[in-house]
């Protein structure tokens, strides 16, 4: 199984980012909530068709991020990739009406028969609050967008056919747990979920011992399908 990695970051700079304690001092440590909610998601065990690589967090959208980057990998084909980010303000946040928030982003590209469905942004959307909840998981102020963006090839590339990218970018409040740290391990298990889905891959039981349970019960995944075509 693969293990989720990433970096510290509380608006530092520079190669710092890499240490996990990258701008912790003695007045300013990293919050004990934080540092479990990352070590959550660093032990979080995900399906083998998942690649997960540490990414850059974003600098000021919370005084702590930390952030991952993954990909469903078929052979040497990408059927889908995404970002996931873990924000967290010690203060807490009116909008988050809590003290962390996850954001992501997930793309991959469809089949035209997929694209021509006029219900698939709705459906995508219902994908991720399905995925969570197929976890047990309880969230609040979920909020984001579903975009598909067509590509037509001419000239050079006119021997291609037409490509549909569908985009998804979410943001959700985990539900902190008693000890200030929300189950991110699980959270990161149902985005990978939603990636899987979206690539078209059937659901998987969790294994023994894995963060949650997918059932996969009244799931609809994309058909199977090798990943973007590369320009």
């Amino acid at each position: 199984m693969a293990a989720a990695q990433g970096h510290f970051s509380d608006h530092s700079d520079g190669d710092r980012g890499t240490d996990e304690t990258a701008g912790s001092t003695e007045t300013n440590p990293v919050p004990p909530a934080f540092r479990r909610a990352v070590e959550a998601l660093r032990a979080a065990r995900l399906r083998p068709e998942i690649e997960v690589d540490p990414t850059r967090p974003p600098q000021r959208l919370a005084p702590y991020a930390y952030a991952v980057e993954a990909a469903v990998v078929d052979g040497e084909d990408d059927l889908a990739d995404g970002r996931l980010v873990l924000l967290h303000d010690p203060a807490g946040h009116e909008a988050w009406k809590g003290t962390f928030r996850l954001v992501t982003l997930v793309r991959a590209e469809l089949e035209p028969e997929m694209a021509a469905d006029p219900l698939l942004p709705e459906v995508c959307w219902s994908w991720l609050t399905g995925a969570l909840e197929a976890r047990g998981l309880a969230y609040g102020e979920a909020s984001g967008t579903v975009t598909m963006a067509g590509s037509h090839y001419f000239g050079g590339l006119a021997d291609r056919r037409p490509a549909t990218q569908i985009e998804i970018r979410a943001s959700w409040t985990p539900r902190e747990g008693p000890n200030g740290a929300p189950d991110t391990g699980v959270h990161l298990a149902a985005w990978c979920d939603l990636l899987c889905q979206i690539a078209g891959l059937p659901p998987a039981s969790a294994e023994p011992g894995a963060a949650g349970t997918a059932t996969g019960g009244g799931v609809v995944s994309l058909p199977q399908r090798r990943g973007p075509q590369q320009v």
